[in-house]
């Protein structure tokens, strides 16, 4: 099963950007995958708050899908060569407060890692937090 480490959390203002990095360990996929295998997902969770869906990338890299609330301010993408998904945050508000985590599922396309149970995707990652001040 593959394992993600998010990386690229920390303390902004409103306003500015941050880049979130997943990187997948490439000695843990399950034999005959690779990195290219799966979808990528960015979900969140703030304070006091359920997780919620924020982007995902299609496997084949070709599509991909955004909470509404992100749409435009946030753009996901990924790099197969670096095993590595990145998750893009601009003109952030105070609301994108929240710890964020990655998820991966094997053949999915952007759409279905809104709507799947989380519970449901085949890996998850520690999380990093983001805290965006007023």
């Amino acid at each position: 099963q593959v394992q993600l480490v998010e990386s690229g959390g920390g303390l902004v203002h409103t306003g500015d950007s941050l880049r979130l990095a997943c990187a997948a360990s490439g000695h843990t996929f399950t034999s005959g995958h690779t990195f290219s295998s799966y979808a990528v997902g960015w979900f969140r969770q703030a304070p006091g708050k359920e997780r919620e869906f924020v982007a995902a990338i299609g496997w084949t890299g070709g599509n991909t899908f955004y909470a509404d609330s992100v749409k435009g301010r946030f753009t996901i993408s990924r790099n197969n060569d670096e095993n590595t998904a990145y998750l893009q945050m601009n003109s952030l508000k105070p609301e994108d407060t929240a710890a964020y985590y990655c998820a991966a599922d094997l053949y999915a396309e952007a759409p279905v890692l809104a709507v799947i149970p989380q519970g449901n995707l085949d890996a998850w990652g520690q999380g990093t937090l983001v805290t965006v001040s007023s």
